[in-house]
């Protein structure tokens, strides 16, 4: 039995997850990484999104600290 493959695919907000290979990305999704398994996809996200809080929301957190 062959294992499934997929890409790590990040949006606008940097936010990470698994697409299965063979189907087309949602609108706003852009491929970071892979083909890999699904175990190779998930060590990469591990290392890579260390901080899961949406983009949005860091830079607005980075604003409010820079009025201060």
């Amino acid at each position: 039995m062959t294992e499934r493959m997929f890409h790590v695919v990040v949006n606008a907000e940097e936010q990470h997850s698994l697409w299965p290979v063979g189907r087309d990305l949602p609108a706003g999704w852009s491929a970071v990484s892979g083909p890999d398994t699904e175990s190779e996809c998930l060590a990469y996200i591990e290392a890579v999104w260390t901080d899961i809080t949406p983009r949005s929301v860091r830079d607005r957190l980075a604003e409010q600290r820079g009025r201060r």
